[in-house]
C-alpha cells in the first residue's frame, strides 16, 4: 500500500510568522509552525513531519510538493552536503542545516517518492496542504499555536528546535543588498546580485527573483530563445550548484553596468553578459544573454 500526501509551507514575511502542513485525507493531516520562520523552513518541516509520522508504518510514501528546493535538497543534494561536512559546493554552510540533518536521518531505509506539482493550480491535496500551512502561519501571527491535527496514530515525532543558530534562516536578501550598496562599489554590488540569482534560496522564491529583474527585462538564452520577464518567472526554479567567474565589468555610466562572466555547473559552461541598471537607487538586471562555451 502507498500513502499519498501533499506537504507545503508558508511564511507571512520571510522571515515572519511561518507555518507548515501536510494532508493525506480528512483523518490524516498535521500542521505547525513558529512565530518567526521562513517559507523554506515550513516546506522542509512539512516533509520532515510527514516522514516521522509515517516512520512506524510499512507503507510506501508518495509526497506531493510544489517546492523544487525541497525535492532537490532531499533527493539530489543531501549526500554531497553530508560528505562535505554540511557545506555547499562553494564552501558556505548549508541553510536550515538542522532540518536537513533530520531529513537525512528520516529518509534512511524508507521507500519514498516525490512528485512536483505547480502550486495554486487546483491540485486537491496540494491545496489542502497549502490551506493548513497558511492557517498555521496566521495562527502564529495572532499569537496562538495552531491545531496540530490528528497525524498518524502511533507516530513518534522529534522535531529539531527552530531557533536562530540551530536552523539558519534564509538571509534577508534586500536588507543585505541595501547594506552592500552603502559599503561596496557599484561593481561589487552588481556581482553580488548576479551571484544571488544563481542561488537556489533566491530562485526558489519567484518574488525574490522578480525584485531583481527590470519590468522590461529580456534574455536571449543559450538555445537562442528570447525570454520575457513573465515567461522566466513562470518557469524559474532551483538549478543546483552553479559558479560564477567574472570576465569583465564595465561601468557604462553612473547607473549602467555591463557584467561579463562565465557560469560553470556539472552539465555545462557558458559565457554570459548581464546589463544592470540602477532604478530608484536599486540595481536591477535589464538584459541577459548566455552562449554555450566553446570546447
Amino acid at each position: 500500500m502507498t500513502i499519498t500526501a501533499a506537504a507545503d509551507g508558508s511564511a507571512l514575511g520571510n522571515p515572519g510568522p511561518a507555518g507548515w502542513g501536510w494532508y493525506a485525507d480528512d483523518e490524516h493531516w498535521a500542521c505547525g509552525g513558529w512565530p518567526n520562520g521562513t517559507n523554506n523552513m515550513g516546506e522542509l518541516m512539512a516533509v520532515l513531519d510527514l516522514l516521522q509520522q509515517t516512520a512506524h508504518l510499512d507503507d510506501e510514501l508518495h509526497i506531493i510538493c510544489d517546492s523544487t528546493y525541497v525535492i532537490n535538497s532531499v533527493t539530489k543534494w543531501l549526500p554531497g552536503w553530508k560528505r562535505r561536512g554540511w557545506k555547499k559546493g562553494d564552501g558556505k554552510p548549508v541553510l536550515n542545516v538542522e532540518l536537513m540533518k533530520s531529513l537525512d536521518e528520516a529518509m534512511q531505509g524508507r521507500r519514498v517518492t516525490f512528485e512536483w506539482v505547480k502550486g495554486h493550480a487546483g491540485h486537491v491535496l496540494n491545496e489542502q496542504a497549502d490551506r493548513l500551512a497558511n492557517a498555521a502561519a496566521t495562527a502564529w501571527k495572532a499569537g496562538a499555536a495552531p491545531d496540530p491535527g490528528p497525524g498518524f496514530s502511533g507516530a513518534r515525532v522529534a522535531h529539531p528546535a527552530a531557533t536562530p543558530g540551530q536552523i539558519e534562516e534564509e538571509p534577508d536578501l534586500f536588507a543585505d543588498l541595501e547594506s552592500a550598496d552603502r559599503a561596496e562599489s557599484p561593481e561589487l554590488t552588481v556581482i553580488a546580485l548576479e551571484r544571488s540569482l544563481l542561488t537556489d534560496e533566491v530562485r526558489a522564491d519567484a518574488a525574490s527573483v522578480a525584485a531583481l529583474l527590470h519590468p522590461q527585462w529580456q534574455e536571449i538564452g543559450r538555445s537562442g530563445r528570447l525570454w520575457s520577464r513573465e515567461e522566466m518567472l513562470a518557469e524559474i526554479g532551483p538549478i543546483g550548484e552553479v559558479s560564477l567567474d567574472v570576465v569583465d565589468v564595465q561601468v557604462v555610466s553612473d547607473d549602467v553596468i555591463l557584467l561579463v562572466w562565465r557560469s560553470h555547473s556539472d552539465e555545462a559552461s557558458a559565457l554570459r553578459s548581464s546589463l544592470w541598471v540602477r532604478v530608484s537607487g536599486r540595481w536591477v538586471q535589464r538584459f541577459h544573454q548566455g552562449t554555450t562555451a566553446a570546447g
